[in-house]
């Protein structure tokens, strides 16, 4: 070989790396290596699996699976409740029919019966989304959730995952099919405290579990997705949207198995559940209170269903003292004068109450209905029904936030003029909208908004929120705590509170004002522990979300109502305001109010005896309609006479005004078309405060004598006033308050300090 030939062999040598032609790197990584290592991963991962299956055994029942009860605590430490009581009765497959059985392997697993109990694929995307932080996962199989619910805890850990997969390997090897069905079946939480099927099926449906259809036990089957988003009584309309479309996927899936036949699928239609009842022991307010706390703990993230399983000790914020004073109040002033059980009538009438305390944010008192066990539904938290003119403090809120103006350029407070004629068409507005007044009465074309707060003139309202803006009111309404939903039409009427909320919103709205602007979000629990860890729950007292001045300028409206307006019957020896609101065809009667240190919200609501839908309320508590100024306020003031000490009932208002109206107003009137001749297409929208009953109202207070000091605001020229004297709640007098000094549309009176 010749030189240059030897150098030739070196060049490509070196340029293979050596003798063997090949780089670092791709000796490193050659098919043959990386073929060992994978192969050699799967034996060492078969290897530690064969240990790890070895080693964990079976175990006894998990401690849901036997679970404590939970005790619940008034905020002295005095026992309210105990639950604990397991809602299960354990019965056998064969006591099913097939077509039940197969409901709940149609939702859940239709290879069951030929899988060998776990699926590796679902398990191990639930690992993967575990250790990334995604939380709950399904794709287990009917074995997997079985293990979980019987063996194991809830937890969602990969050790959990990974013991829940060996142990349904083995308990697939132990027990047959049945078996396993029957525990999964028996074992599950199926909502409203029932464990297993027997419970579930007497909860929804009132019958045996022996005695289910398939439709009934379709849905059943659905519910274990999610219990309590899914029961019927208690989901949003997306809620019942996605369990309807879960029971036909259940019965499709039936179909596509081969064990139901298509025809019988066709013919299938959704039974809605009966309407839930408490469990034993819930009696009176009891089953109330304990649900509104475990609702609240929900909500601040402790998981549901570890409630559930018991152990907790729960020490609400509820005042002992002030819920037995609240029930008396409505005792008294409701229950007292309606015969239930005779009077078909007197049967719709639903009372519910929220009491909070402005500074802490803490419910103190909850009224529910008239008992759990009787009605389990409580009144004090359900949100389906308007609260009416109890909204318009947030419009005039928005205005003020917003620093709205008039049609006419004047800036919107307490002495803005605006036109009062009923059936008036707001000017401004893309939605045509002229709203009638209570009775169709007309307030003259100047009236001041203190003057059309204290009376709820809805023609009034109605053209403000046009002035400020839907969109922003809704804005402010969030921000104040009212929830997002259905029933918020972005137009004229939601002045006249459209969209729907309970007395537990507004008490936190009016909280929020009462707190001068700190957002005050209710809460009924003060604490609730387990063993050794302790829920972490947030401060009821947030940010800043409208400013002081205009959160004292609303309560400062507020106290017009109560001295001078619709809810003169609220009135007593303290410093008092609030709202009186009736909903569209007096469905709801509202009083929310507050004194410097308690916020109050009662609702009365009509509801068909059979829990199945709304109800009016007129001639049901007495002949003619009712309204907030009415048995509202009086609940309000027998409670609030009572709840206050005598300290608390000598504070006052510590307001700081920012009205930006103050001065003399404006020469001319806001735009002020004519009146429309007829009703509007949505007057059906309108809220007014209804004249109550001539013969059942008690006389109201007398007004002030002309020697009492008053608390000015700057008074309009005079208006044009249709009202005659008449007796309160008669003709002409909207919300059955005493009549107005005629021509002193501006002038409230105040109490003396020592009155």
């Amino acid at each position: 070989m010749g030189r240059a030939d030897e150098r030739r062999t070196r060049r490509r040598t070196a340029r293979r790396g050596g003798k063997s032609g090949r780089t670092g790197i791709r000796r490193l990584f050659t098919w043959k290596k990386m073929l060992g290592t994978f192969f050699g991963l799967v034996l060492l991962g078969a290897g530690a699996f064969a240990v790890i299956y070895m080693m964990v055994p079976v175990p006894a029942a998990n401690a849901q699976a036997e679970m404590e009860s939970n005790v619940y605590k008034y905020s002295d430490g005095t026992i309210l409740a105990r639950t604990g009581e397991i809602n299960r009765e354990i019965i056998g497959l064969d006591q099913l029919s097939e077509d039940v059985r197969l409901t709940f392997v149609a939702a859940e697993n239709k290879g069951f019966y030929k899988d060998s109990g776990i699926d590796f694929k679902g398990t191990a995307r639930g690992v993967l989304n575990t250790i990334s932080g995604k939380g709950k996962q399904g794709g287990s199989t009917i074995t997997q959730q079985y293990v979980k619910n019987y063996y194991l805890s809830q937890e969602q850990t990969v050790s959990r995952k990974l013991k829940e997969l060996v142990i349904a390997l083995k308990v697939d090897r132990e027990k047959s099919k049945d078996e396993i069905l029957a525990g999964y079946i028996n074992t599950s939480y199926y909502g409203r405290g029932a464990y297993g099927i027997q419970a579930a099926a007497q909860a929804y449906y009132r019958v045996d579990a022996a005695d289910l259809n398939v439709s009934q036990a379709a849905y059943l089957a659905a519910l274990l997705q999610a219990p309590n988003q899914y029961d019927w009584a208690l989901a949003s309309e997306t809620g019942k949207k996605l369990v309807t479309e879960r029971w036909g996927y259940v019965l499709d899936n039936m179909v596509e198995m081969g064990k139901l036949d298509r025809s019988v699928r066709d013919a299938q239609k959704f039974q809605v559940p009966k309407a839930p009842r408490a469990a034993p022991g819930m009696e009176g307010q009891t089953g109330y209170l304990v649900e509104a706390a475990n609702a609240e703990l929900a909500r601040q993230g402790v998981d549901e269903e570890d409630i559930k399983a018991g152990g907790w000790t729960i020490t609400l914020n509820i005042d002992r003292e002030k819920q037995k004073e609240l029930e008396a109040a409505v005792a008294k002033e409701l229950e007292s004068k309606l015969d239930r059980e005779k009077n078909k009538r007197a049967a719709t009438v639903q009372a519910g109450a929220t009491s909070v305390e402005a500074r802490t944010g803490k419910v103190v008192a909850l009224y529910g209905g008239v008992g759990a066990t009787e009605h389990w539904l409580s009144n004090a938290t359900r949100r389906d029904y308007q609260p009416a003119s109890t909204f318009k403090p947030v419009v005039l809120a928005s205005a003020l936030e917003n620093e709205a103006v008039t049609q006419g350029g004047e800036p919107i407070g307490l002495n803005a003029i605006y036109d009062g004629t009923s059936k008036r068409r707001v000017v401004g507005g893309d939605t045509p909208f002229n709203p009638q007044n209570e009775d169709n009465r007309n307030w003259g074309e100047r009236i001041t908004v203190q003057k059309a707060t204290n009376h709820s003139v809805n023609s009034v309202y109605a053209q403000m929120i046009v002035d400020v803006g839907p969109d922003k009111t809704k804005d402010t309404a969030l921000d104040l705590g009212l929830r997002d939903g259905d029933g918020w039409p972005i137009a004229p009427a939601m002045s006249l509170g459209t969209m729907l909320a309970s007395t537990w919103d507004m008490a936190g709205v009016y909280a929020t004002f009462d707190n001068h602007g700190k957002k005050v979000t209710p809460s009924i629990v003060a604490s609730a522990e387990h063993r050794a860890r302790k829920a972490q729950l947030k401060d009821p007292i947030g940010e800043q979300v409208i400013s002081r001045g205009t959160a004292d300028t609303v309560t400062a409206s507020m106290e017009g109502v109560v001295e001078d307006g619709s809810g003169r019957r609220a009135g007593g020896s303290y410093d008092a305001a609030g709202k009186t609101g009736t909903s569209e065809n007096n469905r709801s009667a509202w009083f929310v109010g507050y004194t410097p240190t308690l916020v109050t919200a009662v609702g009365l609501f009509g509801e068909k005896p059979d829990g199945t839908g709304q109800e009016t309320l007129t001639d049901a508590i007495n002949p003619g309609r009712a309204n907030g100024g009415g048995v509202p306020a009086k609940i309000w003031k027998a409670y609030t006479s009572e709840a206050l000490g005598a300290a608390e009932s000598r504070e006052r208002f510590d307001l700081k005004v920012d009205d930006p109206a103050r001065g003399e107003p404006a020469p001319s009137p806001s735009a002020s078309p004519e009146p429309s001749p007829t009703p509007s297409a949505e007057e059906s929208a309108r809220e007014p405060e209804p004249t109550p009953s001539r013969t059942s109202q008690s006389p109201v207070d007398p007004a002030p004598s002309p020697s009492q000091s008053t608390r000015p605001v700057t008074p309009s020229p005079s208006p044009s006033d249709p009202q005659g004297p008449g007796e309160p709640g008669g003709p002409g007098d909207p919300g059955g308050e005493q009549p107005p000094n005629p021509g002193d549309p501006g002038t409230r009176p105040v109490r003396p300090p020592n009155s």
